[in-house]
Order: structure tokens, then C-alpha cells, then sequence
């Protein structure tokens, strides 16, 4: 068994949309909220995620943060929903609430591989951190 290097290149955001494998997919950055429905979409498509993929994070983080002296208590409305594409059947939900009004990132929530199975676990982990470092904290590599 050989670990998986983790780099820029698997980390799906605003700047970067695409998995290496094309499995993970992100709609791309709204930064108004002003549309129905979901604002943001990161689609996955479990049968391409390569095979040594054994968790996939879904994190959200505030663009410049520090320097807008913004944190996720100035958001309102924040939620992440795991679709069951084919069926349209909401699988998992989380809802952010008021305990992160001083955190920058937030770890709503891992699909994660187990017994061959992937899987939904709702975590809601708040951080002082920006993207890079969040990364970095992953054992990426900037």
C-alpha cells in the first residue's frame, strides 16, 4: 500500500473546479446568495473517485476573511445538502448555527469510504483558519 499524495490539484473550490479524476465538480463562487435554491453545487460522481479515495472533506471557508473581518456568525442561511442525484432524495442535511460566530472554516461534513460503501457523517467542526492553511492541515501541500 502506497498513501496518496495529497496536492493542490484534489482540492475542488472557486479556483479550482475540477477532481484530477473528474469526479468532484463545483458549480462555481456565488458570492451574492441572491438566487433560489442552492447557491453552490459540488457534484460527485462516486463511480469515477479513484479507487485510493478513502474520505472526502467538505469544507467551507470565507474568502479574505482576516482581511473583510468577516466570520461565519455574519452568515445567515448557510447549509449543506447530500442529493441522491437520480432520485433527487436529500440523503444528509446539515445547517450551520450561531455556534461559529468566530470561525473562518467550517468542516460541515466527510463522504467517506467504508466496507466498500460510500457514506455521509455530518461533523460541523469550526476553524480559525483560511483555505491554504486548512490544506495545509490536511497534509496538502500549497
Amino acid at each position: 500500500d502506497h498513501p496518496v499524495m495529497i496536492t493542490t490539484a484534489h482540492f475542488v473550490y472557486t479556483n479550482h473546479t475540477t477532481s484530477p479524476d473528474g469526479a468532484v465538480v463545483h458549480s462555481g463562487d456565488n458570492r451574492t446568495g441572491d438566487k433560489d435554491g442552492d447557491d453552490e453545487v459540488i457534484t460527485v460522481d462516486l463511480g469515477k473517485v479513484e479507487a485510493e479515495v478513502m474520505e472526502m472533506p467538505i469544507v467551507v471557508t470565507i474568502h479574505d476573511a482576516d482581511v473583510r473581518r468577516q466570520t461565519f456568525g455574519m452568515v445567515t442561511d448557510a447549509y449543506v445538502k447530500v442529493y441522491n442525484d437520480e432520485t433527487n432524495e436529500v440523503i444528509a442535511e446539515y445547517d450551520l448555527d450561531e455556534d461559529y460566530s468566530d470561525k473562518t472554516a467550517l468542516q460541515f461534513g466527510s463522504l467517506y469510504r467504508k466496507d466498500g460503501e460510500w457514506r455521509f457523517q455530518a461533523v460541523g467542526a469550526g476553524f480559525k483558519l483560511n483555505l491554504a492553511t486548512f490544506i495545509r492541515k490536511l497534509g496538502g501541500t500549497v
